[in-house]
């Protein structure tokens, strides 16, 4: 894939028009945290069949899971699975995320911490009931869902330095600990909230579970939103749990023992949740490149326009280069999606380390060419920079990235 389709466009165009009718009257709102995002985003749903779709490829694979069930239940051989394929019409899917990240980055997040991270969790390793209990109101938006992993003590460090655990009680598990920095956090009705085992062993030799909760269970506290440098559309916050019951209905996958364990389910949630990060670093590095080429035409300076300038011609290009890497980089995702392949994690960290950095870099360039217009709130530019800034730091630091790359090129 070189370029996009007709139907890409034609997809891109009815977006940007929902976009502008829908979103930027309500930009401000949505910054100051005035407005949550999730009704915006419900109706972006609608409009264009997503709820609908999402419930169409629900149903087939909860048919198909019935069907091999039944058939083993039978001693029968279960029929053969189908290829699989990319579902969205060749990256259909990441059409929306680009054209929201030009303005408004944090319904992104919001939404695909939801319906992506959150129900990926269920999805990927949940029983089938699970799935019918939670996943599909996760996948239409119809309820909000919160993905729990990092604590106040942990950070990068997810799994080495978790102290949030369950402790069996009988047949229930009673849970404790607190999570931080979690999207959608103080408004989420569903929460996959990431454990360990205390069984009396070591803290590092413990089993790692998820459990998902619901908003108002006895012991479970949701904070109100943080305030943050970014992303203010999207919702931040903290997540108290003290004597939390649960039963084992509520641990994914109703097993301590899942085949792949709970650290590899969490790997794979942060591997889907990369390599969407080039698709949101396209909108962002697009809109700072379209505003920028507009002010350089119209900023008349020292008696003509800026773009005139060659320190300014330098930036713009600049711009262009990252627009390129970063669509080709999507372009990929795209196709693989199609073919019905995954990038493995060091591919996914590669894509996310560079695309991250490119919208960094083309946002905060966007600020300097605008100059003090661009540190001005009333300048689009302002947000964006703040914005893109924090693809550096969610869903892994750069530092991570790299170390995650290494590996992947010294173990060969």
């Amino acid at each position: 894939m070189f370029e996009w389709s007709d139907e890409h466009q034609m997809i891109r165009e009815a977006v940007k028009r929902f976009v502008d009718e829908e979103i930027r009257p309500h930009v401000d709102e949505l910054e100051h945290g005035d407005l949550p995002p999730y009704d915006i985003l419900r109706k972006l749903f609608a409009t264009f069949g997503m709820d609908a779709m999402a419930r169409d490829r629900f149903k087939k694979q909860i048919e198909r899971e019935k069907s091999v069930a039944a058939a083993v239940a039978r001693g029968e051989e279960p029929p053969p699975a189908k290829e699989a394929r990319g579902g969205d019409g060749g990256g259909l899917s990441l059409i929306p995320i680009i054209e929201l990240c030009r303005v408004c980055p944090g319904m992104v997040t919001a939404m695909g911490v939801s319906m992506g991270l959150t129900s990926s969790a269920i999805m990927s390793k949940g029983t089938t009931a699970q799935k019918e209990r939670w996943a599909l109101d996760l996948l239409t938006m119809d309820k909000v869902g919160a993905w729990a992993i990092t604590e106040p003590g942990s950070g990068s460090d997810a799994f080495g330095s978790m102290k949030s655990t369950a402790r069996r009680d009988g047949d229930d598990y009673i849970l404790n600990g607190s999570k931080t920095f979690i999207t959608n956090g103080p408004y989420a009705d569903t929460t996959v909230f990431i454990c360990k085992l205390d069984e009396g062993n070591a803290p590092e030799q413990r089993k790692v579970l998820s459990f998902v909760l619901e908003r108002g269970m006895p012991g479970f506290v949701q904070s109100k939103p943080l305030r943050k440098m970014g992303m203010h559309s999207s919702p931040t916050g903290q997540l108290f749990l003290d004597d939390v019951r649960v039963g084992r209905d509520r641990l994914i996958g109703e097993t301590e023992d899942l085949p792949a364990g709970g650290r590899d389910g969490a790997k794979a949630t942060f591997q889907q949740e990369r390599s969407g990060v080039a698709a949101m670093a396209l909108g962002i590095v697009e809109e700072c490149l379209q505003l920028s080429v507009k002010y350089a035409k119209d900023r008349v300076q020292f008696g003509k326009p800026i773009g005139e300038f060659q320190l300014i011609q330098e930036k713009l290009a600049r711009m262009e280069v990252a627009r390129m890497n970063v669509q080709n980089l999507v372009f990929r995702t795209m196709e693989m999606g199609a073919a019905g392949r995954m990038m493995s994690l060091a591919e996914a960290s590669a894509m996310k380390l560079y695309s991250a950095r490119a919208a960094t870099e083309v946002a905060l360039e966007a600020v300097q060419l605008h100059g003090g217009n661009g540190y001005m709130s009333e300048f689009r530019v302002e947000q964006l920079a703040r914005d893109a800034k924090v693809l550096q730091i969610y869903a892994g630091t750069d530092e991570i990235q790299i170390v995650a790359i290494a590996k992947d090129l010294l173990r060969a």
